[in-house]
């Protein structure tokens, strides 16, 4: 019958379906599961990085387990994430509720507030280092005292710093995806709105808000499981100093394996790492929850 019809048997395009995804599940497994399960094997060893490798059972674990300075480094990662996290979020919605106008100087704001994504977060370090500078930095240049302190050097300072470098580097990118979930919440839901007399600030809280409820669940789950990996800023920036003021969990592994030649500790935390972002993953889909009718209604 399919002949004489000319459509093809409805049991073929579901054959070649595994075969679709075979390619992204090789990237996937090659680069994503052998190396965890390699680190994972390897925090039960003792090795350098360079010599023979040695099982040494849970001697790893319990060094880094039994470290006073782990609940730190976790301190300092979480409040990292946390204070980045209320930065970024309401600053990237009101851009994006923003740049999704239908103006034409606004898409170009949109292209010049996409620029720091496009910096190496080495360069841009180097940058901020360079500029706030006590001595020879935009503060002294300008002759501005309030610039002229020493930010790097201060635990709370710096730590201001790492937070306030970490959202002008990422906020254009959580605007994009904002941007696009504004795009495509229903324009008759505003009309109806406008009709009732709501003015643009309580279609914003009304409106846009809920809308973006599923948006904002996804933004804040790369956020904060990107919040985990910040080590090249922060390295370049103030090397975790002053101190351990600014030494996040990715810093530290860096630190054991590469500076203290330690790759099982290193490998510990990098599995540490890896639990906590996907609880946290976990957690924000939880909370987010499933509404099929909301979720028809918000395009994001």
């Amino acid at each position: 019958m399919s002949s004489l019809t000319g459509r093809p048997p409805r049991g073929r395009p579901r054959s070649i379906l595994p075969w679709l995804a075979a390619p992204a599940l090789v990237v996937f497994v090659g680069f994503a599961v052998i190396p965890l399960v390699g680190v994972f094997a390897l925090s039960f060893t003792t090795w350098d990085g360079i010599g023979t490798i040695h099982g040494s059972g849970l001697t790893s674990w319990r060094a880094v387990l039994t470290d006073p300075g782990l609940p730190h480094a976790l301190w300092v990662t979480f409040m990292v994430m946390a204070v980045s996290w209320a930065v970024q979020t309401p600053l990237s919605i009101l851009l994006g509720t923003f740049l999704a106008g239908r103006q034409r100087y606004r898409a170009v704001l949109g292209v010049v507030y996409f620029v720091p994504l496009m910096l190496s977060s080495a360069a841009i370090a180097i940058a901020y280092k360079a500029l706030l500078d006590p001595n020879f930095g935009l503060g002294a240049g300008l002759r501005l005292p309030l610039l002229s302190q020493d930010w790097l050097g201060r635990p709370g300072l710096a730590f201001g710093v790492v937070v306030f470098v970490v959202s002008w580097q990422f906020v254009p990118f959580h605007s994009l995806i904002y941007q696009g979930g504004v795009q495509q919440i229903p324009s008759s839901l505003y009309e109806a709105a406008q009709l009732d007399g709501a003015g643009r600030i309580r279609q914003f809280f009304s409106i846009t808000l809920p809308q973006l409820r599923y948006t904002i669940i996804t933004s804040s789950t790369l956020m904060v499981v990107g919040s985990l990996t910040f080590f090249d800023l922060i390295f370049v920036l103030t090397e975790g100093g002053p101190g351990d003021a600014t030494r996040v969990l990715a810093l530290d592994m860096y630190k054991r394996g590469f500076q203290a030649s330690l790759m099982g500790p290193a490998s510990v935390i990098a599995v540490i790492l890896v639990l906590v972002g996907l609880a946290l993953a976990l957690l924000l889909r939880r909370l987010g929850g499933r509404d099929a009718g909301a979720s028809q209604l918000e395009g994001a």
